[in-house]
Order: structure tokens, then sequence, then C-alpha cells
């Protein structure tokens, strides 16, 4: 009963963390010059571009009546408290609003268009990292210091090293038909090719594959390392306690020991990242879809970044502190499906 009420709790919190969050990020963003005041007021003039609006809005020429009438029509002359409940309630977290960047669309739509791809590739690097990253620590632990062990380190941190910009960059300069590669193996950018539509099923299959296949790669190769060697570190602890030395004693073998034992317990420490499921589309995927030019959730947040596009970048926060918020709750579900020992209740 105490789990029920733990979760119940957790879920009720969600409410006023996601308000604290969403609160400070609204406030903080009313704040940062080169605003859609101030790139209305340079787009009025011809004076400048974007990045620049901020540092050359003072000196352009515009009356005061002219500046409140653009400040009313984005709602910057309404109080901060009221400002964000319109956009918390009336907008429903800001996704009826239209983009500043993007003319005739809301967030929403905006969001959706993005979604799909950055799901695409970051479910399939999650589900891929865990399945090669579990197996290869448990083979490290049981070949612990042997040559295997010491190896397949070398090769995982190795690619844990190479940032991710760099090694899309390399393995698009050795793969991709470029004037300096090696193969023409994988396209250079995109999620799918130009005449996809025309495609057989199978033909699709390949295409979609094809332009997956480096960038998955390089979302994989960011917990690759960590993954790995926690799994490893948690087996080689579990293998070292009393209970699997009390199973040998009494003819046990080890791989039983392993199998039957000490496997289930080590994959407690690994838990803590499948909560990280539902935002996986969100995380660690800006750089790595400019360099592949996938036009993914990441590509979307740095464009409204960038161009100060207020009500895209509110409603990917929104979407992200929400699913973060759940995922962490997922994560706590994970450790009791594990290990139905664990409880919650305080000491």
């Amino acid at each position: 009963m105490e789990r029920l009420y733990y979760f119940i709790r957790r879920l009720l919190l969600i409410i006023p963390t996601f308000i604290g969050i969403t609160f400070l990020c609204f406030g903080l963003i009313q704040f940062v010059p080169g605003g859609p005041v101030e790139q209305m007021i340079m787009g009025m003039k011809g004076i400048g571009s974007a990045e620049s609006a901020g540092a050359t809005a003072n000196s352009a020429s515009i009356s005061e009546s002219q500046r409140k009438a653009l400040e009313a029509h984005f709602g910057f002359d309404q109080p901060l408290f009221k400002r964000y409940w319109k956009w918390l309630v009336t907008d429903r977290l800001g996704m009826k609003m239209e983009s500043y960047k993007f003319s005739n669309k809301t967030a929403w739509q905006l969001i959706k268009e993005r979604f799909k791809v950055s799901l695409v590739f970051g479910v399939t690097g999650f589900f891929l990292s865990y399945l090669v990253c579990i197996p290869l620590g448990i083979i490290k632990a049981i070949h612990h210091n042997r040559m295997f062990d010491l190896v397949s380190s070398l090769i995982v941190f190795a690619g844990y090293a190479i940032p991710p910009f760099a090694l899309g960059m390399i393995l698009k300069m050795l793969f991709c038909g470029t004037m300096d590669s090696m193969w023409d193996i994988f396209p250079v950018a995109g999620f799918y090719s130009e005449n996809f539509s025309d495609l057989t099923f199978f033909a699709k299959t390949k295409d979609i594959f094809t332009h997956m296949f480096l960038p998955v790669a390089c979302y994989m190769a960011g917990n690759f390392a960590v993954l790995t060697l926690l799994m490893k570190n948690s087996l080689l602890e579990e293998i070292g306690k009393d209970y699997i030395r009390t199973v040998m004693a009494k003819g046990g073998s080890l791989t039983r020991a392993i199998w039957g034992h000490a496997l289930r317990n080590s994959l407690i420490p690994v838990a803590t990242g499948f909560g990280s499921i539902l935002t996986v589309m969100f995380a660690g995927s800006v750089i790595i879809e400019q360099v592949f030019e996938i036009p993914g959730m990441g590509r979307l947040s740095l464009e409204a970044v960038v161009g100060r596009d207020y009500p895209v970048f509110m409603g990917i926060l929104s979407l992200t502190s929400i699913l973060g918020l759940f995922g962490n709750i997922l994560s706590d579900l994970a450790y009791i499906l594990i290990d139905p020992r664990i409880t919650f209740q305080k000491n």
C-alpha cells in the first residue's frame, strides 16, 4: 500500500513542479534581448538581422507609441502572471499560439511535423543502446581483466571520447560519398530520399535504414560507454556478494549464479535510465540533427531559440518537462519490476 501512496504523491508533485519549471523559463525569456518586438522593428526599418536585433533596436528611430503598439500585439504590455496564465490555460501550454517565425502555423503544428522523425531516431537509438550495452557489460564482467575486456574497453572509451558532432562529421566523410570520402554507402543527409513515395515497400525500408544508420550510431555513442561500464561494474559487485558465494558453495556453477541470481539485481542501477525513453526524441539530438540535416525536434528547438520563437520554444519545453517528470516515475516502477523487495517507505 505504501507503494501506491508513493506513486500518488509523485503524480501530484508533477503539477507544482511543472508550473515552477515553466513559469521560471517563461519569465526569463521575457528579458532575453532580440525578441519579437525588436525583430519587428528591425524588419520595419530593414536594418540588421534577428541575431543583432537586441543590440541595434535602441538605435532605430521609432516612436514610443509604435513600440507600445507592437508590445500590445505580442501581449507584452500585460503583467507577467497574466501572460503566463493565458499561455498555460487559454493557449493550452502555448500550443495554440501562432509561431513568430513560421507564419500561419501554430506551435503544435510545427512540433507535430517534427515529432515523428525524432521519435523514430530516439527510440531506435535507445533500444539498440540497451540491447548492445547490457550483453556487452555482462560479457565484460565474466571476462574481467582478460583480453576481451581490455580491447572492448579501449574501443568503448575511444568512441565515448569523440564528441557527437565530430563523430558525425567523420562518419559522413568516410561513408557518404563526399569529396574526401572513402566509400559511398550512406546518404549525406535527410530522413528519406526525394523519390521516397515512388519506391516499393522494401525499397522504402532500405531507404529509411540507410538514412538512419549513421545518425543512430551517433545517438548511441553518447550513452554507450556509460551503460556498458555501469552494467559491468554492477554485475561484478553482485558476483562478489555472499549469496553468490553460497550458491557456488552448494555446487552451483558460475553461469547459474550469474544468470539465475546476480543478473536481476545488477539491472537495478541500469534501470535508472529506463524512464528517459519518454524524452529520447528531445534529448541530445540538436547537434546530430544539424550535422545530418534531419528535420526533427532538436533542430526545431535550435531554430526556435536562435529565432526567439517563444511559442515554439515554450511548447517544446513544456512537453520535455512533462515527459521527463513522468519518466522519473517510470524509472521507479522499473525498480519494483526488477526487484519487488524495494520499498519507498521513509526510515
